[in-house]
């Protein structure tokens, strides 16, 4: 079962979300934020699997709820969902360690992939935010090259491949396929998986239609 804290400071979007989610029998609502700092709090005590995080609430900001939630529980991830694409903290978000990044207007099969995914630790971002989030998102400055390996990693990573899967596909141990993201971030200078994925794709190895595009 699929943990899942809504956040978003209208209750109206957090019963339709709650509704949505609850067509999806691995899928459960274990609570409800109406701001970052309730998330926050909420999240300590839940410790859910994902947290789907508004952007733009009041008394704490998605952007600034997610960079706290990551650095403190880097076992729940956070999707991040707005309705303004052209807002500078949806690339905030990305910058704190969202996996994810939805628009308020995604259907119900893109909303259960997307919280799917970021249970397995899948990048999933909406295919109209990809090209926005390349704009805004800097390349990192020097980085470090990458190994053979790591770049295959790399290229799996940005397609939507969880851990597991990439362990399978490369016959290698999961715990392996950790290691090398582990060292894939570092020499990114990147912070999350979502900025490696945008990296892969600003150099050539994956499309952006490839992006997130695993089942």
């Amino acid at each position: 079962m699929i943990r899942v804290l809504i956040t978003d400071d209208h209750s109206v979007v957090r019963q339709g979300l709650r509704m949505f989610l609850s067509l999806d029998p691995d899928i459960q609502v274990v609570g409800e934020a109406s701001d970052g700092r309730e998330a926050l709090d909420m999240a300590r005590i839940l410790r859910p699997d994902v947290v789907l995080m508004d952007l733009l609430m009041p008394v704490m900001a998605g952007m600034e709820a997610t960079q706290l939630i990551r650095k403190e529980m880097p076992d729940v991830e956070v999707v991040a969902l707005t309705s303004v694409l052209e807002d500078a903290s949806v690339t905030g978000a990305v910058r704190a360690g969202a996996i994810g990044y939805l628009l308020k207007d995604t259907n119900v099969e893109e909303l259960h992939r997307a919280v799917r995914g970021a249970a397995e630790g899948r990048v999933y971002l909406a295919s109209e935010a990809a090209a926005r989030l390349m704009r805004e998102v800097r390349a990192p400055e020097n980085p470090e090259a990458l190994t053979d390996r790591e770049a295959e990693i790399l290229m799996l990573l940005a397609r939507g491949k969880a851990n597991k899967q990439i362990a399978s596909s490369l016959y290698i141990s999961e715990k392996t396929v950790k290691a090398h993201v582990s060292a894939i971030l570092v020499k990114l200078g990147v912070q999350s998986r979502t900025q490696a994925a945008l990296h892969a794709i600003r150099t050539g190895l994956v499309s952006i239609d490839e992006l997130g595009e695993a089942p």
